[in-house]
This record gives structure tokens, sequence and C-alpha cells, in this order.
């Protein structure tokens, strides 16, 4: 008899690596959902043997999904895959039922490993079945979006670890913008407060670009007071603790992304761009570098504070078309 799996996952490339990365040699039917509501939805009209449920999702994410799955009684296994690997993040689907935690992209051998603890032996010589296939042909965004929510993991679990707190991973977002464009959305980032901010290069094997990180005058103040700096030397605090932020998340982001392009990337040393100063004159300072750019657009939020940082990384338009050749393989069809 067929094994009946659920995979959850906003992501059209997740959906379609994780149903690839199921045994060959097992019998299964799987159905797709895009979010949490869609995946209570199916578990109420047909009963499943297994469930793959992400974290980071809109309309409902994995926490609130497997909040309703233990109040509704639904009797499924789920197996948590997510590109969020805080510590915190994995104690947290533990203790709301989750019976395992694999990180993204999902090791094949791992996942075998886990699924002959949670389902029926593998029926030999069978291939797996998709049952309904609710994701279109992948497009270039979708694949950008997918590697993009794993790079940013990686950047979250650094700077909850190195902070020892809980950092609330959000949706990426993924564009190619224009100069004007790019300082529009800059300035919706900053909310009219003061900020301080810094610009960080990168590159790695013809793929170049910059980074900016952009801390708000009232998350500058509350991140100093939580790492309980001296305050007689406060200035110097600040600085620093600006480049300790900006080399935890551009590279830590840098790595995930170049460990799924099989690129190293090289980090320039992070220069200030100001400190408590307007937006728009930090806007003046850097755009003289800025032209057309594909722009990773992420911003974090610490649990239990109103810290927000928000982080940009800009690829020039040159590098676009060797990056989409690193992350050809992903489009890659059975």
């Amino acid at each position: 008899m067929a094994t009946s799996i659920l995979i959850c996952d906003d992501s059209a490339l997740a959906r379609k690596q994780m149903a690839r990365a199921l045994p060959a040699s097992m019998e299964a039917t799987v159905t797709f959902a895009v979010n949490g509501l869609e995946a209570l939805q199916c578990l109420g009209e047909q009963p499943f043997d297994l469930m793959f449920l992400d974290l980071t999702m809109p309309e409902m994410d994995g926490y609130q999904t497997l909040e309703n799955i233990q109040q509704r009684g639904i009797d499924v296994p789920v197996v948590v895959v997510s590109g969020d690997i805080q510590p915190q993040a994995q104690a947290r689907v533990q203790a709301l039922g989750a019976k395992a935690f694999l990180q993204k992209p999902v090791d094949k051998g791992l996942l075998k490993a886990q699924l002959q603890g949670l389902i029926s032996p593998e029926s030999p010589g069978l291939d797996t079945v998709i049952q309904r296939v609710s994701t279109p042909a992948l497009k270039r965004r979708d694949i950008y979006l997918e590697v993009a929510n794993v790079a940013i993991g990686r950047a979250a679990d650094a700077l909850a670890r190195h902070f020892n707190v809980f950092v609330n991973l959000p949706l990426p977002n993924v564009n190619v913008f224009e100069v004007s464009e790019l300082q529009m959305t800059l300035r919706h980032l900053a909310s009219n407060s003061t900020m301080s901010g810094i610009c960080q290069g990168f590159s790695g094997e013809g793929i170049a670009g910059e980074a900016l990180v952009l801390l708000s005058d009232s998350s500058m103040k509350d991140l100093t007071a939580m790492m309980d700096y001296p305050v007689e030397h406060e200035g110097d605090s600040e600085l620093e603790l600006l480049m300790d932020v900006s080399n935890l998340l551009v590279g830590s982001f840098l790595k995930g992304l170049g460990q799924q392009a099989e690129v190293k990337f090289f980090q320039s040393h992070p220069v200030l761009l100001g400190q408590h100063r307007p937006i728009e004159e930090m806007i003046s300072l850097a755009e003289g570098s800025w032209r057309r750019t594909m722009t990773f657009e992420v911003s974090y939020g610490i649990e239990g504070t109103q810290i927000k940082c928000d982080m940009l990384l800009m690829f020039v338009d040159e590098s676009l078309p060797l990056l989409d050749n690193k992350l050809s393989y992903l489009m890659d069809e059975d």
C-alpha cells in the first residue's frame, strides 16, 4: 500500500526538491500545500501517513500549523524542513510535536534515516508516484527566493548564536531594481527615522555586489543596551556592534548562498556610511556606485524587542548571467 505524504512549503522549488528527495524505491502518493491553511484543509479531507512542513510561510507559518494540528487532534507525524536552523527554532517545533527537523537543502541520507523510523518499511522497486502537482514550471524568481530563504536562515542562526537571541526569520524579497527604485526601497525601510548604516562589498568567481546593513537609532540603542556595552565607550561600542552585525549577517548569507551556488565569496572590510543620519544622506553617499541591480531584501527582527535590522544585498547586473549559470542545476527536471 502506498504511503500518503503531504508536503507544505510556499516555495515551488522547495516542494519540488522535497518530492525528488524521497527514495526512488518508495511507493508514495504526494500531495502539495503552499501554506499552513491549505495544509490543514488537506489534513481535514483525508488522512496522511507523513507530513513535511516548512516554517517560514505567508498566511499561516509552520509554528501556527503545528499548533493547529495539536489543537485539532490530527494524527500525523510531522517532519519540519526549514532554512531556519536556529537552536530555539528546532526546540520550539519539537515542543509543538514535530517528530524530526531537517535543514534545507535536504540531505537524502538523513531523510532516508528519518523515514525508516516514521513509516513502514520501503517497498523495493517502486518509484514515487506524484498524486497531485500544484506547482507550475519553475521560474527564475522561484529559484532565487528559495536560495535566499536558505541563506537568510544561515544568517539568522549566526545572529541568534552570537547574541543569544531568537531571530524572527522573514520572508525574503527578490527584485531587479533600477537605481531610482532602489532609493525608494531604502526610503521605505527607513520610515523617516535616522539610521546607522554599513556598506560592504563582496565578490567571487566574477559575481560581485554590495551589501547594505541598516539599523534605526531606536534599534541601535536597544541592541546596545541588550548587549550591556560599557557606557563610557558608547561611541566605539556602537561602531563595533555595527561592524559585528554587518559581518555576521553578510558573511553568513554569502556562505549560505555560496554553498548552494558552489562559489566562495570574499568580503571587503565593512565601511561606515554614517551614524544617526537621515537615510537621504546615506543614499547620497553611496548612490554613485549603484546601477541596475538584483537585490535581496531582508528585515530581521529580534523576538521580544522592537529591534529591526534591514539588509540588502545588491548584485551588479553583469553578475546575473554567471549566478544564473551557477544555479541552473536547480532547474533540472527529473
